[in-house]
């Protein structure tokens, strides 16, 4: 350090025209989600995410701390609806699986919620830390939840594969865009996946 300088400090950066205090931490997060939809998560910097959010890199880092963690807080808003389990749980288990897999169907045949998800997807795929953080959201928010309400043997475990099984369809069908797949009805699907996914929930 130079005669002189004024030593670094640590902690919350000064204050700049783009820190406009309440909302300034959804409009960081807003930005992220449209960085790591468009450019994917090797090519989003935290200094791109806040020059789109008109704020200082180092009020992201203040907010978030790492690249992992405002992509960990970006795809929880993007799953949410995913994520959102009562209604796939219902009163009872009968008709689980074929609820499962309306729910999951419907999220992805919706094209505003589809876009991020593919993004999210694609990140996961091609990068270690996307993935670890798309394994911490799922197991957390989704399959603990579901596994918690199974009455049969290794529930974790059947929450799991019936999750790989729609995950499969999700790539087949919305990321590789595999024919018939890519284009056969959505009720369709759900028929002929509904009974295995039951089979993976309920029976012993």
């Amino acid at each position: 350090m130079t005669d002189g300088a004024a030593p670094r400090r640590r902690g919350r950066p000064p204050r700049s025209a783009g820190d406009d205090g309440p909302g300034t931490r959804e409009r960081i997060l807003a930005a992220a989600r449209t960085e790591f939809s468009g450019r994917g998560y090797d090519k989003t910097s935290m200094r791109g995410i806040g020059r789109a959010a008109g704020v200082d890199a180092a009020l992201v880092h203040h907010y978030f701390g790492t690249k992992e963690a405002v992509f960990a807080a970006a795809i929880e808003v993007d799953f949410e609806p995913a994520l959102t389990v009562d209604a796939i749980l219902g009163d009872s288990l009968d008709g689980l699986g074929e609820r499962l897999a309306r729910h999951f169907l419907a999220i992805w045949e919706n094209p505003a919620t589809r876009t991020p998800l593919l993004a999210v997807i694609r990140s996961a795929l091609t990068h270690e830390a996307a993935a670890k953080v798309l394994r911490g959201v799922v197991l957390r928010r989704l399959l603990e939840r579901v596994a918690a309400e199974l009455d049969v043997p290794d529930p974790r475990l059947r929450a799991e594969l019936a999750a790989s099984h729609m995950m499969g369809i999700v790539i087949m069908r919305y990321v590789l865009e595999l024919e018939p797949l890519a284009s056969t009805p959505p009720a369709r699907i759900v028929a002929l996946v509904a009974p295995t996914l039951q089979r993976y929930l309920t029976e012993a």
